[in-house]
């Protein structure tokens, strides 16, 4: 057989004010410490790079082998601004790359990390008309909500309710432009920002083909969706005593779901929304919480419960440990609780529940 020699990444030369992976503490998966830059890993897996450190030869190697789409991280084109949000002074110019890569027919789907105080207001205004010129080859810009975990250095702020919603506006006035002109929206902001505005979704119907889902557009709106249409069947096992647990963002989303179900055919299922305590309170999202959390929560709960379901987006892909190598073996073992893993759509916990 083919034998394929794995390539050595390329990593980020940048000093991103916002940086995840410089937020990370110690004591968690070896390959979250990786800070990748790699136009093979954007093209392969969707993750998102800067372009501070390709190459003429990268790019003439992703044109010939038309390596599209591509993910990438832009943030804002006020060149000055960039360079100071990436830390880096020698960074590109991220118009003429754009341009680029636009000229050549490669298809891009853009991310702007919104920092209040940064790239808000007017920058975020300029942001999104400048990304626009290269439409139809830049087919959809996600604004998304900075992530800052308790272990940051950097006296950045999270995103307050005022300014998510500010954010929005600027966004759907574009939508509303884009929609009359393409019949598509181009822009969207990420369900976090929805949530941290304490405004509704918009309906499934104008995220079109979930261009950025991965990176958390559209998410909710989806299961929303789903959960409306999935037919609860008869007869669903109500002797066994199940428990899940949430990230607090999620928690009324799944819990308005799971009441449906108990309501249904009197499933006994409990929802444990969970505080992340190890990188802080503004951290909601399921997907970044620790086994070490996740046991904390649940130490108390876990009377006279049978079954944990554990949401697979909480564990390494392909592989049952967490963030912080927390195996779901230790987390049986902790709570006295036999595990079962659902994909977390409202299919995945009707199957998983059915399983039993």
């Amino acid at each position: 057989g083919i034998t394929v020699r794995p390539f050595k990444i390329k990593t980020c030369r940048n000093n991103c004010i916002f940086c995840f992976v410089k937020q990370l503490p110690k004591g968690l998966r070896k390959s979250l410490y990786i800070k990748d830059e790699d136009y093979r890993l954007s093209f392969l897996y969707g993750n998102y790079m800067t372009l501070s450190n390709i190459t003429p030869e990268d790019k003439k190697r992703i044109i010939e082998q038309r390596l599209s789409p591509l993910y990438i991280s832009v943030h804002t084109t006020n060149r000055t601004l960039r360079n100071r949000m990436l830390g880096n002074p020698k960074a590109q110019d991220i118009m003429k790359e754009l341009k680029f890569f636009s000229d050549n027919k490669i298809r891009m789907h853009i991310q702007i990390v919104f920092c209040p105080g940064f790239n808000d207001g007017r920058e975020l205004q300029n942001t999104i008309k400048d990304i626009y010129k290269f439409y139809p080859y830049v087919s959809s810009i996600a604004v998304v909500p900075v992530g800052l975990t308790r272990h940051r250095k950097l006296a950045l702020q999270p995103v307050a309710k005022d300014e998510a919603l500010a954010s929005i506006e600027i966004v759907e006035s574009f939508q509303k432009r884009f929609r009359k002109k393409h019949g598509e929206q181009i822009v969207y902001c990420s369900d976090e920002m929805y949530i941290k505005a304490e405004k509704t979704f918009p309906p499934l119907t104008e995220y079109g083909a979930l261009p950025q889902i991965e990176n958390g557009v559209g998410m909710v709106p989806l299961f929303i969706n789903q959960a409306r249409k999935v037919r609860i069947p008869k007869g669903l096992p109500h002797k066994k005593k199940f428990l899940t647990f949430t990230g607090k963002s999620f928690y009324p989303y799944l819990m308005k779901f799971i009441k449906r179900l108990t309501e249904h055919d009197n499933v006994n299922i409990t929802v444990i929304p969970i505080e992340n305590e190890f990188f802080g309170g503004s951290v909601t999202v399921t997907g970044l919480l620790t086994g070490r959390d996740i046991i904390k929560a649940l130490h108390d709960n876990t009377d006279s419960y049978e079954i944990l379901i554990v949401p697979d987006v909480v564990l390494k892909e392909g592989d049952n440990v967490l963030l912080d190598e927390v195996s779901l073996t230790d987390i049986e073992e902790a709570t006295g609780l036999k595990t079962a893993v659902t994909d977390g759509t409202p299919q995945g916990f009707i199957d998983t529940i059915c399983a039993f």
